[in-house]
């Protein structure tokens, strides 16, 4: 009866890591793809930088070697991270934005989806991957635009703002995941 009982943990265990790589698998083929699209959506859902937000613009607040200082950690963890902290930055009020509602819409189903099949990915369920610094410059990073959307209290010109540094942030994760992720 012991040995059974073992036979059955062990099973289950085994079904359970199997399942888990299986899944995994989805980063290495739907990732970039669904990454593409969200940057797609981003400027074609507000077209260029609009002129009277010049003015209001900051500096590229994006550090440009983030995703370099990962190297150690696996993709689906650094890009669990990453979306869970874009679905959390377009969650905040969207009132003020003229941009195109239907495609607005579509980007946060594209990185809703993403979050949850990293999910899945994710078995361990780790929201902030090892405290490194890399996850502390990405925390760090969707704190600054979250302040500028505060300060700017949600304006047309902020969201502006914020949508041009995350698409320059999905940008530099397309280059983290083409660099990581072999088909």
């Amino acid at each position: 009866m012991a040995v059974l009982k073992w036979l059955i943990i062990c099973l289950t265990l085994f079904c359970q890591g199997t399942a888990a790589s299986t899944l995994c698998r989805w980063t290495q083929f739907r990732l970039g793809e669904l990454n593409d699209r969200s940057i797609n959506l981003l400027s074609d859902m507000g077209g260029l930088f609009p002129l009277m937000c010049v003015e209001e613009n900051v500096e590229q607040m994006f550090p440009e070697d983030l995703y370099k200082n990962t190297k150690g950690e696996d993709v689906s963890v650094v890009a669990l991270e990453t979306m869970r902290y874009v679905e959390q930055l377009y969650n905040n009020s969207l009132t003020s934005v003229t941009w195109n509602k239907a495609k607005l819409n579509l980007f946060q189903n594209v990185i809703y989806r993403q979050v949850q099949n990293l999910e899945l990915c994710d078995v361990g369920g780790v929201w902030e991957s090892s405290g490194d610094g890399a996850s502390v410059a990405l925390k760090t990073y969707f704190i600054k635009l979250n302040t500028v959307l505060k300060e700017k209290e949600h304006s047309a010109c902020a969201w502006e703002i914020v949508r041009k540094e995350v698409r320059e942030n999905l940008v530099q994760f397309k280059k983290f995941i083409d660099s990581r992720v072999k088909p």
